[in-house]
Parts: C-alpha cells; structure tokens; sequence
C-alpha cells in the first residue's frame, strides 16, 4: 500500500484545523502520516511537510498547538512568532503585470494584480533551519508548492525536475500570500503562494499511489449560507472546491478528503490568518475530522 498526502493552504486557522485532521486520520486509519510514501504541502501545508518530512509526530504538533509546556520548543516558537491578523501596508503598483496575461485561471491571473507584501516570513525560514539543517528534510518525497509570479505555472520544490532550492526558501515561496508576503526568487524566477493556483496540489503527486489523504482547510464540499465578511471569504474557498474536485476526479485513485464543514466553517470565519480562533478551530476540527474519517 503506496498512501499519498496532500495538505492544502488556510492561514493560521487553516493550520490549526490541520493539526485536528492529522489526529483524527491517524486514529481512524492507524497509520504515522510520516510513513507516506509522497507528501506535498501548499502554503500553510508546506509548514507539515517541513515538520513531518523532518521527524515530528503528530502528538507533538497537538501538544503544541495546545500549549502545552512540554512541547518541543521549536513548534512552540514558530506558533508564537505567527503573524498577525492583517498584513502591513503592501507597496501600492500593481505586483505582477505579466501574470495578469498569463495562460492561467482567473483566480492565478488575480494573484497579480495584488500589491507586493511586505511581511516578514523568516519565521518560516526558522522552522526549516530546524527541522532541514542540511537544506531538506530526511523524507525522500516530501515536496512544497510555488506558483511562478510571471507565468502562474506551479512548482512543486523538492520533487524530480523542480528548480533546485533550500527548503528555507521554498516554504517561503509556498506561504507568500499575494499582498501580504512578497515574492521569494529561486534560481532567478519569483514565486508566490502555492495556493494562488491550486488548494492542495493533489494531482501533482506521484501516479503510483494505491490512496490519496487529502486534508484541504481552503475547500469545502458542503454549500454554507455566507454572511458579513463571510461572503469575501467564499469568493476564494468556492473555486478553490472546484479546483480540488477536478483534481481528485482526474486521478481516479482512493481519496480520504477531509475539509472544513458547516461547525468548522462557522469558527473560522471571515479571516484567515486570525490567531484568536486558533484554539477553537483545532478543537472543532478534532471533533468534525474524527467523525469523517471513522466512517471512511
């Protein structure tokens, strides 16, 4: 049994949730998510492959997440230097002309039109440095996910052909949020967030796999009423659903999909990247994942 996993962009919260999945996939199919054969991670999931590529359990990420003192330091430092709510001001031009009249979607071309970020990632560049000292993790396929900012085509770092890089670099490529983070060159070319093109890069993965996990906090099957701020929100996660429908669909391989549903969505909210529900979105996620994964 060859088992694939591809864990998809959210933010903060979306990470949070993650941790959850991870524990209730764990449980149900008694199986170390470190044991897959391939993993990719996009954006917030390029975070788990760095720390699950790198050795780290998935107890130890919720006895992070959780606060816990006798979690490993390192979990504890990356959660404590996540950014916050809302980005500094961006640079006010357009970021990424040539995006714009890309052969790509509409959602990838709109990635372009967004200033360039001014914020700083090195935290993710610290939790690399720990867990990839020699420039990648010990995990044979474990793979991160850019989009090129010139041309919207996806990178998936680490894999067979992709540009060489340090995986210090490339998670900072994969979490580079259009408008918020600014681009990351490697070998000459500029990349943003892998999830300006795809949620989770499902069909990216190797072809000989017997069964995919996929845990995607930016998708969801289940059709949720938006209201406020909530409908902004929507305007992502609805094509980001479609993208992650086709994927799964043209591979034809066994899919665990665990995503957020009507309880998880309702904790999350509008905002992405706020910390204050962080708590709340991992333990939701322990209670709503647990359920679908059993019954998978």
């Amino acid at each position: 049994m060859r088992r694939g996993l591809a864990i998809g962009c959210g933010g903060t919260l979306g990470a949070a949730w993650t941790v959850g999945a991870l524990v209730a996939v764990e449980e149900a199919l008694g199986w170390d998510p470190r044991e897959a054969a391939a993993m990719i991670g996009t954006s917030a999931g390029a975070e788990f492959v760095t720390v699950l590529g790198g050795g780290v359990g998935v107890g130890e990420l919720l006895d992070a997440q959780l606060g816990k003192p006798e979690a490993r330091s390192e979990l504890r430092a990356h959660l404590a230097a996540a950014p916050g709510r809302f980005p500094p001001v961006p640079r006010f031009r357009v970021g990424s002309p040539k995006l714009l009249r890309a052969n790509a979607s509409p959602m990838t071309r709109a990635s372009g039109l967004l200033p360039i970020g001014r914020g700083d990632a090195s935290w993710l560049a610290e939790l690399a440095g720990a867990f990839a000292p020699t420039g990648w993790v010990a995990h044979p396929s474990a793979w991160v996910v850019g989009v090129d900012y010139d041309t919207g085509e996806r990178v998936a770092f680490g894999s067979p052909g992709a540009p060489e890089a340090r995986l210090a670099d490339a998670i900072r490529a994969s979490w580079a949020i259009p408008g918020w983070f600014p681009p990351v060159e490697i070998g000459g070319r500029r990349y943003i967030d892998g999830g300006a093109a795809s949620p989770a890069s499902v069909d990216l993965l190797p072809d000989d796999l017997d069964e995919i996990v996929v845990l995607a906090p930016m998708t969801s099957s289940e059709s949720v009423p938006a209201k406020g701020f909530s409908r902004f929100e929507r305007l992502l996660r609805t094509p980001m659903t479609r993208r992650l429908d086709a994927e799964i669909a043209a591979r034809g391989t066994r899919v665990l999909r665990l995503e957020p549903g009507p309880e998880d969505l309702a904790v999350l909210g509008a905002n992405f990247m706020d910390g204050r529900r962080r708590r709340r979105a991992l333990e939701t996620a322990l209670r709503t994942t647990r359920a679908k994964a059993a019954a998978w």
